[in-house]
C-alpha cells in the first residue's frame, strides 16, 4: 500500500476547489442571463416595486456578485435560504426529489453493466464479424442520437403504439425507509410496487443509459482484445490451461479499466438525467433543475448544482481509490 496515503491526500486536495469552481461556474452563468431576477421572482412585470426593493434586499441582490455567491452557496449549504418562487428550503426540496433521480440512474447503470459487458465481450469474441460492427454501430449511434429524440421515439413505439409502459407518476410502497422507492418495495416485499416501478423507470433508464451501453460495450472489446495478445496469457496456453480458464484470467484483467469507466459514466448520467426526466416526466431532481432554469429559479438551480457536482466528484473520489488499490501503478 505504499503511496497510497500520499495519492489519497492528493486527490482530496483537489474536492473542494472542484466544488467551488463547480458552483461559481454555474451562478457567474445563471446571473450573467439579461434578466431582472427580482422582478421575476416578485411577480413579473407587473411586480410592485416595493415588492421588488423587497426581494434584492433579503436576497442580496444590490451587493457585488462575490457577495452574493458567498449568500447563496451560505444558504444552499446551510439550508436556510428560501425559494424566491415558492417558499420552500431549496436544498431540502432538492434532497427530496434526489432519491427519484438516483433510481433512474441505477435503472440506466444496470442497462450499462447487463448489456454493456456481455456485448463488449462477444464483440471481442467474434473480432470482426458482422456481430462486432453491430456493437460498433451501436457505440457510433448512442454518443450521436440526442437523448430527447430517442426519448420520444420510445414513446411512441413502446407506449402510444404497444402500451407496454406507463409514463404517470411513481409508485411509492407504504413505508419510506430509504427513499429510493424501488429499494423500499424491495426491502418490505411490496412485490406489485417493484414491479410498477420496473415498468415505470425500464424505458426511460435504457434510454439514459442507451449512448453509455455502446461505450462500455467498445471499452470492454478493446481491453478484453489487448489482455489476450498480452504474454502472460500466451504463456497459458503454452501451458496448455483450458479454453474457459483462460477466458477466465483475461475478463478479470480486462474489467480492471471498465471499473473506473462505470464510476465515470455514474456521474455523467446524473448530468444525463435532467433530460431523461423532463421528457419521460418523472419529477425527479434534474427535471426540478430544467423547471428552474425557465423560471430564473437561481436559488434552486445552485442547490441541484452543488448536489450534483459533490456526487459526482465524491464519485470520482471513490473510483480514484478503488483504481488504486487494484493498480499500485497509479499512486505514483
Amino acid at each position: 500500500m505504499a503511496g497510497l496515503g500520499r495519492f489519497l491526500v492528493r486527490r482530496a486536495i483537489t474536492f473542494i476547489p472542484t466544488i467551488i469552481g463547480v458552483t461559481l461556474l454555474a451562478y457567474i452563468i445563471a446571473f450573467a442571463i439579461p434578466a431582472n431576477p427580482a422582478q421575476a421572482w416578485a411577480g413579473g412585470i407587473k411586480a410592485n416595486p416595493q415588492v421588488v426593493a423587497q426581494v434584492i434586499a433579503e436576497y442580496h441582490l444590490n451587493e457585488p456578485w462575490w457577495s452574493q455567491y458567498y449568500f447563496f452557496m451560505k444558504g444552499v449549504l446551510t439550508d436556510s435560504i428560501l425559494d424566491p418562487l415558492n417558499g420552500y428550503k431549496v436544498m431540502s426540496f432538492m434532497l427530496s426529489r434526489f432519491p427519484i433521480t438516483l433510481e433512474l440512474t441505477l435503472f440506466a447503470l444496470f442497462f450499462l453493466i447487463v448489456l454493456g459487458i456481455p456485448l463488449g465481450i462477444v464483440s471481442a469474441i467474434k473480432k470482426d464479424t458482422w456481430i462486432d460492427a453491430l456493437v460498433r454501430v451501436w457505440a457510433l449511434t448512442g454518443v450521436s442520437v440526442p437523448i430527447f429524440w430517442l426519448g420520444y421515439i420510445f414513446i411512441y413505439v413502446f407506449f402510444y403504439i404497444l402500451g407496454w409502459i406507463n409514463i404517470a407518476g411513481v409508485p411509492y410502497p407504504k413505508t419510506p425507509i430509504t427513499g429510493v422507492p424501488i429499494i423500499d418495495a424491495l426491502l418490505e416485499g411490496d412485490w406489485r410496487c417493484v414491479w410498477e416501478n420496473i415498468a415505470r423507470f425500464t424505458l426511460p433508464g435504457f434510454t439514459l443509459g442507451f449512448a453509455g451501453i455502446g461505450v462500455i460495450a467498445r471499452l470492454v472489446r478493446n481491453s478484453y482484445l489487448e489482455v489476450m495478445g498480452s504474454d502472460f496469457i500466451y504463456y497459458a496456453r503454452m501451458r496448455g490451461l483450458k479454453k474457459g480458464r483462460i477466458l477466465t484470467h483475461t475478463l478479470r484483467n480486462a474489467l480492471v479499466p471498465v471499473v473506473t469507466v462505470l464510476g465515470l459514466q455514474f456521474g455523467g448520467l446524473l448530468a444525463g438525467a435532467p433530460i431523461t426526466e423532463t421528457v419521460f416526466g418523472i419529477p425527479g431532481m434534474g427535471r426540478a433543475m430544467v423547471q428552474a432554469i425557465f423560471m430564473m429559479d437561481f436559488p434552486l438551480l445552485i442547490a441541484g448544482t452543488l448536489l450534483v457536482g459533490f456526487i459526482y466528484v465524491t464519485t470520482n473520489l471513490v473510483v480514484d481509490i478503488l483504481y488504486a488499490v487494484i493498480d499500485p501503478r497509479v499512486r505514483f
